[in-house]
């Protein structure tokens, strides 16, 4: 399987002639070291998608989107993106950094829900994946990497007045029903946008005869309108609501037939000031978290309620043809009341800055972060990065320091029960996590049209933090406990050193005709070692293997989509008989659909057309082969 995969790999995108329509990769802007830099003066792997991709590939769910992009590991949970666990580059699913419009949105009660987006398809401008560790320019928790999400409303403004709304509708197997919508009303001086994204199904069965159900919501309003002295206020209010079975998402037995709902809000204000040689920008959020988990029907629910203030401000500029600046700062807040982990609140304030250099074909930036955190007190992140361009190719290297402290649940989990027979354990005596990220890279063209690039990287981190079995009579803290029992505790693990290699090929919206083909293939390898001889569970739990693509055709008015993920990892089984995880799968997913007189649209989709069996947690099987169909207006 996994030579066929590499000859594909090697063999798809080449070759492909006619008039590219569309901007290449290399001139694609990116938000890197926040400043606005071409991809390839970054000296970092970023892939750069359009909003409109998901509207294009068989995907219902923005980390549904996100799982064939390469380098980007999603762990998922349920259907139709119940739930997802994101991953870069290896290592836990809190160690990547969430951004929507330049403002960390990671879940301060879990990592588990940074996966929980409050933003619909309609409102995506573009997504920015940042490879490796960004912590000095963006946050401390950018150690595997950065998923960015740019909205249209926070974006420039119009310059002409228009009116554009869509609306798509699918219906299926399993009781399936989904809406995407959105409207955009455009004048020279204020952008107005809705945008709506709701998920429905009864599921396929589960253990127990159970069903993966999900109904999920999610709906966004901004606006943005011009002021004076080329001042912008944006605004948006959004919210996401997921009701789903969550059986088997966080432990292992049977007894475990869970359902959880998540309710979501996020308030964004950015006052922004662009002027000829550079800029500043104010942002201030609120995110609302509401969780409640049932165990099971004879269990009394979780119920933890999260709150997240950060003020932000930023300025930028162009100092000559040779040097740009940017320096910030932010504080934070992050609040905690639950049943099951207690009340709690801590603080956060840091001051970061990036200069960057570029002369003839080299390119070079350096970034520093200072930050105060209430979990573990001072500490300086710095960050250095360089591209050159030679003969045609782009070199790039990076080193940067990246840490991470533990979130409420791995310091407080089942801490303020009154008995806890089994499961997870917080622990509130946890030290952050520090970690050193180095890589080397190079791109450059196969064709016009094809584009690649490739990276070797390695990480080494200390007192990473993992759940760990340990019995009754080494448990720190021993209250609530069962003295019979063994439990997984937080714990920081000593060492851990990841290494890799990825491999990216692109071919961009070539057109030749009435033909045009957008394609994206990648290969990332991953090994991880533990100073522990027994290694915890999401140390190992990442793949080892990854290949992941999607592609696009079109021809006249009809267009055909693929994407796909073969993934290779440790296999892991339960002595419970949960669903265990197999050492490998290859998932394929496929729509046709037929574009009529420019404003209609039909489509027929088949997620898992291989009818396989994957299981990305312990126990949490994912569905079997599913048949959609829908048909969609645009104006």
């Amino acid at each position: 399987m996994r030579k066929s995969l590499l000859l594909s790999f090697c063999f798809v995108p080449i070759g492909l002639f006619g008039q590219d329509k569309t901007v290449r990769l290399e001139t694609v802007s990116v938000t890197s070291n926040r400043l606005l830099q071409q991809n390839n003066e970054t000296g970092r792997s970023i892939t750069v998608l359009e909003g409109k991709l998901f509207e294009k590939l068989p995907v219902r769910s923005l980390d549904e989107l996100l799982k064939y992009i390469p380098g980007v590991e999603i762990q998922s949970r349920g259907p139709l993106g119940a739930q997802s666990d994101i991953i870069i580059r290896g290592g836990t699913y809190q160690q990547v950094l969430v951004l929507l419009d330049g403002v960390k949105m990671n879940d301060p009660l879990t990592g588990h829900f940074n996966g929980n987006i409050p933003v619909a398809p309609y409102e995506i401008a573009r997504i920015e994946v940042l490879r490796g560790a960004a912590a000095a320019p963006y946050g401390a928790e950018a150690v595997g990497g950065v998923i960015h999400i740019l909205t249209k409303t926070f974006q420039n403004l119009s310059d002409s007045n228009s009116t554009h709304g869509q609306v798509k509708l699918s219906g299926g197997q399993y009781q399936l029903f989904t809406t995407d919508a959105g409207l955009s009303i455009k004048t020279p001086k204020v952008q107005a946008l809705v945008g709506l994204l709701s998920n429905h199904t009864q599921g396929q069965l589960l253990r127990s005869q159970n069903r993966g159900f999900l109904h999920s919501n999610t709906l966004g309003a901004s606006l943005s309108t011009k002021l004076r002295n080329n001042w912008r206020l944006s605004i948006r209010s959004s919210m996401d609501y997921r009701d789903f079975a969550a059986q088997n998402f966080y432990t292992s037995f049977l007894s475990e037939t869970a359902t959880e709902k998540v309710s979501l809000f996020w308030h964004q204000v950015q006052l922004r000031q662009d002027k000829k040689h550079g800029g500043q920008q104010w942002d201030f959020v609120y995110k609302n978290t509401l969780d409640q988990y049932l165990y099971n029907a004879s269990s009394t629910a979780n119920v933890n309620h999260s709150e997240y203030s950060l003020l932000q401000y930023l300025r930028h500029h162009s100092i000559n043809r040779q040097f740009q600046y940017s320096a910030g700062a932010q504080a934070s807040v992050r609040g905690l009341r639950s049943n099951d982990r207690g009340n709690h609140q801590t603080a956060q304030v840091a001051a970061f800055s990036s200069l960057v250099y570029h002369v003839k074909n080299l390119n070079a930036s350096a970034s520093l972060r200072a930050e105060y955190d209430q979990n573990y007190g001072f500490a300086l992140l710095p960050q250095m990065s360089a591209a050159y361009y030679f003969k045609g190719v782009n070199f790039r290297a990076m080193a940067g320091k990246a840490l991470r402290s533990a979130d409420f649940t791995e310091r407080y989990n089942n801490y303020n029960k009154s008995y806890v027979k089994a499961g997870s354990i917080g622990n509130p005596n946890l030290t952050a996590e520090h970690s050193w990220s180095y890589e080397l890279g190079a791109s450059g063209s196969i064709t016009k049209y094809v584009t690649w690039s490739t990276s070797l990287f390695m990480r080494t981190q200390n007192q990473l933090i993992d759940w760990v079995n340990t019995p009754y009579i080494d448990m720190p803290r021993k209250t609530n406990l069962d003295t019979g029992s063994t439990y997984a505790l937080a714990q920081n693990v000593k060492d851990v050193k990841t290494k890799g290699l990825e491999l990216i090929l692109s071919a961009h919206a070539f057109k030749q005709g009435y033909h045009s083909l957008w394609a994206q293939t990648g290969i990332t390898l991953l090994n991880s070692s533990s100073s522990d001889p027994k290694p915890s569970y999401y140390i190992i739990a990442h793949a080892k293997f990854l290949f992941q693509g999607s592609i696009i055709y079109q021809y006249r008015s009809w267009q055909c989509s693929i994407n796909g993920v073969y993934k290779e990892r440790n296999p892991i089984v339960s002595s419970s008989n949960v669903s265990p995880i197999s050492s490998s799968y290859f998932l394929v997913n496929a729509m046709l659909s037929y574009q009529y007189r420019k404003h209609w649209s039909a489509h027929v989709q088949c997620n898992n057309v291989g009818n396989i069996y994957y299981a990305d947690l312990l126990g949490a099987k994912m569905p079997n082969r599913w048949l959609s169909l829908g048909f969609g207006y645009s104006f």
